[in-house]
């Protein structure tokens, strides 16, 4: 079985200070985090020190994820690896890109009217590269296109390799086949594979299958929402060396159940203190996260917002009662001031994980230990309450991270629910 390689070793340090600075820069109440039960003992750790860290479509909360600017971020942070989706254009071109359609992350609507909602599929490689997959995250990212398969393997090297999804293989046939060849054949890829920087995962168990089959050598990882049980395990175990699945819902008996099928653990998608400390309290092997940079600084002892005014998002209320934008009330987040003076709000942007935002207005101001509550709906704006007035929800109510940025693009903190 082949275990994940180099983990962040340069800049390990003890788990226990990993907990003990997550602690104290957490912002939220640490029942948010996926803990362990009183009755389940935590996972033993997996040898070799700190989990390994892939950087979520190369850095996805720091720049347009999938983007040759997201993984030169995920790079620069020291992340072991950055992870990315790949899937065929109608001629056939491998591109990297995680959506079905194009209509989130592109303006697609702006070039090819009418054709937001198509798969992302049945575009031509030419169609792809007239996209701008930057702008949606903001503008100094304008211009940013859809990349080529072989353009990530030109930002990986030694230090930081690549985990590589098959995404949606149903509407990319022959995709396997093509990765397999690329990896084999590429001198690029070749490079990195030889030094043990290249993994391969997917959610198609059908698909892993197949490509293990063409690429027995490489490192291959089944992706799964939730943890199956003993039998689905070990018929994994036959071709897949890891499982990767969300942190939300995993347990330290899953941890071992995995361990059992003799099979690596990796979760996804990390991205609060909070959650981090969950991950290495339950000695997972690998760790999936939208800001690297914040788990390298965790990792080497150091603040995770250097930048921070001593703004923190105290919760994310996702789900409320009742409709999630009713007026003056639904879906909202709280900002707290964690310091002794009073803050500036004015501008202040909540992202997250998809992308979809919500900011404050000019003229508000944060008193020491006070709070802001920044909604999605409407209502009537008032000194502790802001309404971005929309009509139709954006956090996910089964769970979602938030970070919280200034109006300059100073990150603050981050959120996970």
């Amino acid at each position: 079985m082949t275990t994940p390689q180099t983990p962040l070793s340069t800049l390990a340090t003890p788990a226990l200070i990993l907990l003990t600075l997550a602690a104290i820069v957490v912002a939220g109440p640490a029942a948010a985090a996926p803990a362990p039960t009183a009755v389940e003992p935590v996972a033993a750790k997996a040898p070799a020190g700190d989990p390994i860290l892939i950087g979520h479509r190369g850095a996805a909360g720091a720049a347009p994820e999938n983007t040759i600017a997201a993984f030169k971020a995920g790079r620069a942070a020291g992340a072991d690896f950055i992870e990315t989706d790949v899937q065929l254009s109608k001629d056939g071109v491998p591109f990297l890109f995680h959506d079905d359609t194009p209509a989130r992350t592109t303006n697609v609507a702006d070039v090819f009217p009418g054709r937001e909602h198509d798969p992302i599929t049945s575009f031509t490689w030419r169609e792809l590269r007239a996209l701008d997959a930057g702008s949606s995250f903001g503008r100094k990212f304008a211009g940013e296109r859809i990349p080529h398969l072989d353009d990530i393997a030109r930002i990986a090297n030694r230090r930081t390799g690549v985990y590589l999804e098959i995404k949606s293989p149903r509407n990319s046939p022959g995709v396997e086949r093509l990765v397999a060849r690329k990896l084999a054949q590429d001198p690029a890829w070749k490079k990195l594979v030889d030094a043990g920087k290249v993994n391969v995962l997917g959610f198609d168990a059908s698909s892993n299958r197949k490509f293990a089959a063409l690429a027995p050598k490489i490192p291959l990882q089944q992706l799964s929402g939730a943890i199956p049980g003993a039998e689905t395990l070990e018929d994994w175990s036959s071709f897949v060396d890891s499982v990767g699945t969300s942190y939300r819902t995993l347990t330290a008996a899953q941890v071992g159940a995995v361990r059992a099928a003799g099979l690596d653990i990796g979760v996804y998608t990390v991205s609060s203190p909070a959650t981090i400390t969950a991950a290495v309290r339950l000695g997972v092997d690998m760790v999936t996260g939208d800001f690297p940079q914040q788990i390298v600084r965790l990792q080497a002892g150091q603040q995770a917002f250097p930048q921070s005014r001593g703004l923190e998002i105290a919760d994310s209320v996702n789900n409320p009662a009742g409709d999630d934008v009713q007026p003056g009330t639904g879906e909202h987040v709280v900002v707290r001031n964690a310091s002794r003076r009073t803050i500036d709000a004015s501008g202040l942007v909540l992202r997250d994980a998809a992308n979809n935002t919500l900011t404050v207005g000019q003229g508000y101001t944060i008193q020491p230990g006070g709070e802001l509550r920044v909604y999605t709906g409407p209502g009537t704006n008032t000194a502790t309450k802001y309404y971005n007035g929309r009509t139709a929800s954006i956090l996910n109510n089964t769970g979602d991270s938030v970070a919280l940025w200034t109006a300059r693009g100073q990150l603050q903190d981050v959120f996970a629910n």
